[in-house]
């Protein structure tokens, strides 16, 4: 009888645990999982592609790039160049004559862009900061998430996310796109956010707020 089997045998007949059992079964998997720090970028795009993320991803060489790489992702996604554009002073210097600007995010969005702080190789997530330039609210109110991300800003580590000094306001994880099961076991994407995200990964790293 392995572990497992001891604790569910324990659970079903009713009778206090061991904890000897118990903490040996939490030994079999290591707490902190293993990641390469050589290969950072590869296992975030491999979380990316699970199931249970099911995001897609685009690499650019700098920022000048994204309006080429988020035109070819509406054209992919068979969707129109609208978006909504957070009021950051770094996207002011890409040429966005093909898009119509959305200067407020509707509750019916199509597509929303967002600048992430950093990247968790160990489960695919992407954090975010709250600021006067980057608003909370539309990053969950589309339907196709954009992200822009650094690849020099993809961690091993959730721990490795929290970095010392002064804090934003909030700051806020996302890991994959919103979906919800219903009782007969149905899963539904984008029931409470976006319903598909895309990650544009930037080579050069971008200037600095």
């Amino acid at each position: 009888m392995n572990a497992r089997d001891a604790i569910l045998s324990q659970l079903k007949s009713g009778a206090p645990g061991d904890p000897a059992i118990e903490a040996a079964a939490l030994l079999i998997a290591p707490e902190r999982p293993r990641v390469d720090a050589g290969a950072l970028e590869e296992t975030f795009l491999s979380r990316l592609a699970l199931p249970s993320i099911a995001a897609t991803h685009d690499l650019i060489e700098n920022i000048e790039e994204l309006p080429t790489a988020l035109a070819r992702y509406c054209a992919e996604q068979g969707i129109g160049t609208a978006a909504y554009l957070p009021p950051d002073a770094r996207l002011e210097g890409c040429d966005w004559s093909g898009f119509t600007r959305h200067e407020t995010a509707g509750i019916e969005e199509t597509v929303v862009l967002a600048i992430a702080r950093c990247g968790i190789a160990e489960t695919g997530s992407l954090v975010f900061e709250t600021a006067r330039d980057a608003p909370m609210l539309p990053n969950f109110v589309a339907l196709h998430h954009v992200v822009l991300l650094e690849v020099e800003g993809i961690v091993a580590h959730l721990e490795d996310a929290i970095l010392p000094g002064a804090q934003p306001r909030a700051h806020y994880w996302v890991t994959g796109v919103s979906g919800t099961t219903d009782i007969e076991g149905t899963y539904v994407r984008g029931a409470h956010g976006p319903r598909f995200l895309h990650v544009i990964l930037t080579r050069t790293p971008l200037p600095r707020r």
